[in-house]
């Protein structure tokens, strides 16, 4: 089946609550006219029984009509659009007399009828609304009046409204759809605007944006909604684009180094110090290009992994002296000092495997940047509430104009001036992801030649 268009749908739920609407209001109308009619009848009736009561009197266990002559006389000269129908009947329901306009007609007299309660009975074949009076003599009943009324015209009326209702109900649902899809299709035609849009964007063309609505609604949310997720997009494209292309630059450099070295080798016979030398060469541009591949994929992995984070109490002393511990041979290669001020023990939870990933490129950074015989510092303290770990050494330091650029991906801070250090650019960039991850404030202090100071802030 078919489904209906966004705008059909529109114009059709409109119609069916509008419907639902008209058809409580058209039985509202049909209900009210019936009950006026009726009441209008009803009220004839009784206007016609508290006339003709006082127009007779019961003698003898007889019912006379004081002006008898004159009563028919008006009877018959009386043109009425609904005339009233009288008769008079003994107890037992026989006819004693009528008005002229029955005619050769008679009000049938229904024994089971309640007294003086209006029904619906029959004069013939004609519909009529009657009453039966009972007339006494002391206490005793000795006949009875009825009046009647023809109810042939309001009947009449009420089909005639029944059918001017049924036959105008689809005609008006059908005008009121037109009407609905009219302004069914105004209404969505920024939809159109954004459909037209959206088939345009490509991943090669990202630079398109919906037109918004002049009118601050909800479509005009919607393009804005989408018009940001196109931002995000868009960035988040262009960053993948970057990422490779560094990468890619990245890993061509060792490879293209290793092959250079081994190219080089094999062109003439070498003697084995060469040979060794050139093969320990080759062997830490692999473990440079390996290094480069796991933290690659480090970061694909911890990209948003807030769902598979193993939070636990973790004591930072402990902690902080088993990195140190880890990276002894390189720290008493370089003779640096390493100092730990701590108080007391402090623990705060979080995941122990990506905190000891934040801790130690920071430390394996502080190592690279500092020079032989200095100093790097660890302190934990508490303030406000948050416990704050600091990493600080009296390196090379960082200029100021690179400060915001060190948690970019493969970024290097004038890597030209020292050659003698190496790295991938990767190290601050992964710690900057895991403490986001991991909700670790972030801050790093940095001057020119006397050093940089990394702060990490775990709220309670």
């Amino acid at each position: 089946m078919q489904q209906l268009s966004f705008k059909n749908r529109i114009a059709s739920n409109y119609m069916i609550s509008t419907a639902l609407l008209i058809f409580v209001v058209f039985c509202i109308i049909y209900a009210i006219v019936r009950f006026s009619i009726n009441i209008k009848v009803n009220n004839d009736i009784k206007i016609e029984v508290e006339k003709h009561l006082k127009e007779i009197e019961v003698k003898e266990n007889c019912v006379l009509l004081i002006r008898e002559k004159q009563w028919k006389k008006i009877q018959f000269s009386k043109v009425d659009i609904s005339p009233a129908f009288i008769q008079f009947v003994d107890e037992l329901g026989a006819l004693v007399d009528k008005s002229p306009n029955l005619k050769q007609k008679h009000l049938t007299y229904y024994p089971e009828a309640i007294n003086n309660v209006l029904f619906d009975g029959k004069l013939e074949k004609t519909s009529v609304r009657q009453i039966q009076v009972p007339l006494y003599q002391d206490t005793k009943i000795i006949g009875f009046m009825i009046i009647a009324i023809s109810v042939e015209d309001s009947v009449m009326v009420l089909n005639n409204l029944f059918f001017i209702l049924i036959i105008a109900y689809p005609l008006i649902l059908l005008v009121l759809f037109l009407i609905a899809r009219f302004i069914a299709g105004r209404s969505i035609k920024p939809i159109s605007s954004i459909i037209n849009t959206a088939n345009i964007i490509t991943k090669d063309n990202l630079k398109s944006r919906i037109s918004l609505p002049q009118n601050k609604d909800e479509l005009h949310l919607l393009s804005m909604t989408i018009n940001n997720l196109l931002d995000r997009v868009e960035n988040a494209i262009e960053r993948e684009k970057q990422f490779t292309s560094d990468a890619s630059h990245e890993l061509r450099t060792p490879l293209a180094v290793i092959k250079g070295t081994l190219e080089v080798l094999i062109r003439k016979p070498r003697n084995q110090e060469e040979y060794k030398d050139k093969i320990d060469f080759c062997i830490k541009e692999v473990n440079r290009l390996n290094l480069l591949v796991d933290e690659l994929l480090l970061l694909a992995r911890f990209e948003n992994q807030k769902q598979s984070l193993k939070m636990e109490s973790i004591s930072l002393n402990a902690l902080f002296l088993d990195i140190i511990s880890r990276n002894s041979s390189v720290i008493n290669e370089k003779k640096i000092n390493c100092e730990v001020l701590f108080s007391k023990d402090f623990y705060v939870q979080t995941d122990v495997y990506l905190f000891s990933i934040v801790v130690n490129n920071i430390l394996t950074n502080a190592i690279k940047y500092t020079k032989t015989k200095g100093l790097i510092s660890f302190s934990i303290s508490e303030e406000n509430n948050k416990t704050i770990c600091t990493i600080s050494d009296n390196g090379i330091g960082i200029a100021p104009d690179d400060l915001h650029k060190i948690f970019d991906q493969f970024y290097r801070s004038k890597s030209n001036q020292h050659p003698e250090i190496k790295g991938t650019g990767l190290g601050l960039s992964i710690v900057k992801r895991l403490c986001v991850l991991l909700q670790i404030d972030l801050d790093i202090e940095s001057k020119e030649n006397e050093g940089t100071k990394v702060i990490l802030g775990f709220k309670e």
